[in-house]
């Protein structure tokens, strides 16, 4: 079967009172891509390369995180920050602080900020999707469904989560028909068991892990098969193939902060593989070359920035050690130290429960590192009281500014998209 446009009618319902442009009724064509399981991987010399450093990188990545800091509290970050580009490529924009604080107000049954609970539903939908796999297991239509429920749960469109399109979407054009629309995905009735075959895909080990996820991730987005939150969801979806094959397991590399860097090419490399005729043709084999080297550079960048976030969390948690006076090496104080980057905004009964001591003891070590200037007082919500980390939270901010940037420096190249103010 080869990727093809089919013809399909668009009958207008619109009444007056819309723009012409609105009311149109026209003739359309709708894309069919090619089952993926069926095309030829060729891969040039040059991204052959770019997917083997890649590889190399997130498997280093892997493997040194835990050397570095705790690595399950970095991950936690880590995957906020994924989250929070993948957001972003959507227009959700939430700065580290709000969103930090709109977290722990959630927890306490507050969620007043629209805007940071859709970013919220994005870490929660990661957070799942992630917990549900390990290296080698079957990834299925259901996880994705699952995941998509969990990242539109608490929206306006929460009742379209977990569930198929069953109407005609399309990117671009006029929001009533996709007469000027740029891109009309498959009609409905062909989407499930096209994203049925893209799992089998997943499923598979004969073609390179980057390679796998990166073709997956185009997949996806050209089935498109859902009314709202398919790129965020697309992007759940590269994350899964990686730690599916064992080069993510304990880490998040926030791939999404340098596509929403490069957001123009990142569009252009997914429009690329959207070949009609032949997946063996030349345009459609240096299309896909395209897409596969873009990610496969992704991945790479990410990887080089984390390590530096990673190595800059070690630095500062030394400095609170010695702020704090050195203290014992299981003590509460020295937990916390360690639990506090994957959690820089909490209560003291959250602390407790992270680092699984008293909430007397606890308490006493928020008041010591308090009192060293390791956490400050702050307000959540209407009457909660919390503390958080300052210095975690710019090291956020710094790493969503680094990866904004061509040369990893703002200073030196400006952004290429919006980026949170560097802290005074």
């Amino acid at each position: 079967m080869v990727s093809k446009l089919e013809r399909r009618h668009w009958s207008s319902d619109v009444g007056s009172g819309m723009s012409r442009r609105d009311q149109r009724s026209c003739d359309y064509d709708v894309y069919i891509p090619d089952p993926i399981g069926s095309r030829p991987v060729a891969l040039d010399a040059e991204t052959a390369v770019d997917v083997v450093d890649a590889e190399t990188a997130l498997a280093r990545f892997d493997a040194a995180g835990a050397a570095l800091a705790d690595t399950e509290a970095l991950a936690r970050l880590l995957l906020r920050a994924e989250s929070v580009a993948s957001s972003r490529i959507e227009g959700l924009e939430v700065g580290a602080r709000r969103l930090l604080r709109a977290e722990l107000a959630a927890d306490l049954g507050e969620h007043s900020d629209v805007t940071a609970s859709e970013v919220l539903g994005n870490i929660a939908a990661m957070s799942w999707a992630l917990e549900s796999i390990q290296p080698g297991d079957d990834l299925t239509v259901d996880q994705l469904l699952e995941a998509h429920a969990r990242l539109l749960a608490g929206t306006r469109l929460e009742g379209h989560g977990g569930h198929l399109r069953e109407v005609q979407n399309w990117i671009g054009g006029s929001a009533y028909n996709p007469c000027s629309a740029s891109f009309v995905p498959p009609p409905p009735e062909v989407v499930l068991g096209l994203l049925t075959e893209l799992c089998e895909f997943c499923n598979g080990d004969d073609v390179p892990a980057v390679v796998q996820a990166a073709m997956a991730h185009a997949q996806f987005e050209t089935i498109h098969p859902f009314v709202d939150g398919n790129g965020r969801t697309g992007r759940v979806l590269t994350q899964l193939v990686l730690r599916r094959r064992g080069l993510t397991t304990r880490t998040v590399p926030p791939i999404s902060l340098v596509l929403a860097t490069e957001a123009t090419s990142y569009i252009a490399g997914l429009v690329g593989t959207r070949h009609v005729g032949n997946p063996t043709d030349r345009v459609a084999i240096e299309g896909s070359n395209a897409w596969i080297a873009a990610f496969a550079a992704a991945c790479t960048r990410a990887v080089v920035d984390a390590e530096q976030f990673e190595a800059r969390i070690a630095i500062l948690q030394d400095q609170w050690r010695e702020r704090a006076g050195r203290p014992r090496s299981n003590s509460a104080t020295e937990l916390l130290i360690r639990a506090v980057p994957g959690a820089p905004v909490l209560t003291v009964s959250d602390a407790a429960t992270l680092i699984g001591r008293s909430f007397q003891a606890t308490n006493e070590a928020v008041r010591r590192l308090a009192d060293a200037g390791v956490l400050d007082q702050a307000n959540v919500g209407r009457r909660n009281r919390a503390y958080e980390a300052p210095d975690v939270i710019a090291a956020f901010t710094d790493l969503e500014r680094r990866l904004a940037s061509p040369t990893g420096d703002t200073r030196m190249s400006p952004p290429r998209r919006r980026v949170p103010r560097r802290r005074q």
